[in-house]
């Protein structure tokens, strides 16, 4: 029997879809580990080693924008459109390389999250695309108006011709797509105990004073640091390496170590709206604080989620920027709903993987 090879195409956006993914590929490769991957994404080789402990080929290849973002929440709209465009102006050459390359390397199945082109490479490279995401970027593009509805008509069209759908939780509708199974919360697991950690950072504050600082790949271009010298007795933690030098705030440089490795230490992680930090959260038990975002129709899908399961506080921009971070001391509010999210997402989808590829 050939070795089966899945060829998996993550959108050019941020780092949360490429961790979530990356979830899901090492998921894989504990179940089967002759599958080779191949991982066609421009996220950073560290990025995706921290998640992934097997070996994959990495292809730099960006099949889609995604939101072009100077920070995490800061978008460029004008520069988004541009660089759809011009992806569409060299939609037949990026198919065609790319189903040369799926061809030449007998690749027997696509797993897209969730660039729209991934339908049409699969297509006429005679194989299946499944795809795993929580929303289509037609549901981002199409209230941005005008400029952006003959690109939102392009990539439902394209996800019309998606074979199956693994739509995770936090989720918009997805109705161009016509097969969807639902599955379970994805991300990265813990690799350390706790007190490995503590030993490891010589960290001394209890769990409920401590909290991680966590905006996403992009970062923020002001967190209010000055804020954490009003609660010396807490500890906070943050991946951000521009952070300021300050006695009761923990910068993690290694990048063995990944935000999802220092939740178990913490009582509260303090985000903006992102799948992969509040998945990882909610299968973890850690509540979470967040700040709102206006205009990225995911943002109030995924706050949605977390006031539904999980103990959370939602922030107004100016709480989080201007205020004076009271609400550290506050109640967290309770989860609307008595029903938990299944965790085992990555399983599911890799399952379905493994048993197509195989049989």
């Amino acid at each position: 029997m050939p070795q089966p090879i899945l060829y998996v195409a993550v959108t050019d956006h941020g780092f949360g879809h490429a961790t979530r993914t990356a979830a899901i590929v090492a998921r894989i490769q504990q179940l089967c580990p002759e599958i080779l991957v191949i991982l066609a994404t421009t996220a950073p080789r560290w990025l995706l080693d921290s998640y992934i402990g097997g070996e994959f080929i990495h292809r730099p290849r960006g099949l889609d924008v995604g939101v072009v973002q100077t920070d995490s929440l800061t978008m460029d709209k004008a520069a988004t459109l541009e660089k759809l465009n011009e992806i569409r102006a060299r939609e037949r050459s990026l198919i065609a390389g790319e189903v040369n390359f799926i061809k030449q390397n007998r690749v027997g199945l696509v797993l897209a999250d969730i660039p729209p082109i991934a339908t049409q490479i699969a297509a006429a490279a005679g194989i299946p695309c499944w795809m795993a995401s929580n929303f289509g970027w037609d549901f981002i593009y199409r209230p941005w108006g005008a400029a952006f509805e003959e690109i939102s008509d392009w990539i439902g069209d394209c996800f019309r011709q998606c074979d199956r759908l693994f739509r995770l939780p936090f989720h918009e509708p997805m109705t161009a797509f016509p097969i969807v199974e639902d599955v379970g919360l994805t991300g990265g697991t813990p690799r350390y105990a706790v007190e490995e950690l503590r030993s490891r950072f010589n960290l001394n504050t209890p769990i409920e004073q401590t909290a991680l600082l966590t905006f996403g790949g992009l970062g923020l271009a002001q967190i209010p640091y000055a804020n954490l010298r009003r609660f010396p007795d807490w500890q906070f933690i943050t991946f951000d390496r521009d952070a300021p030098e300050l006695p009761n705030l923990l910068k993690i440089i290694d990048r063995h170590y990944r935000p999802v490795d220092l939740m178990p230490l913490c009582s509260r992680v303090i985000s903006k709206p992102g799948y992969g930090t509040f998945a990882e959260a909610c299968r973890l038990g850690v509540p979470i604080i967040s700040i709102t975002r206006d205009d990225f129709a995911e943002a109030q899908m995924l706050l949605n989620g977390i006031q539904a399961h999980a103990h959370h506080r939602i922030l107004s921009p100016a709480d989080f920027f201007e205020g004076d971070w009271q609400f550290l001391l506050e109640p967290l509010s309770l989860p609307q709903s008595a029903d938990l999210l299944p965790p085992d997402g990555n399983g599911a989808i890799a399952r379905a993987v493994v048993e197509y590829l195989n049989k």
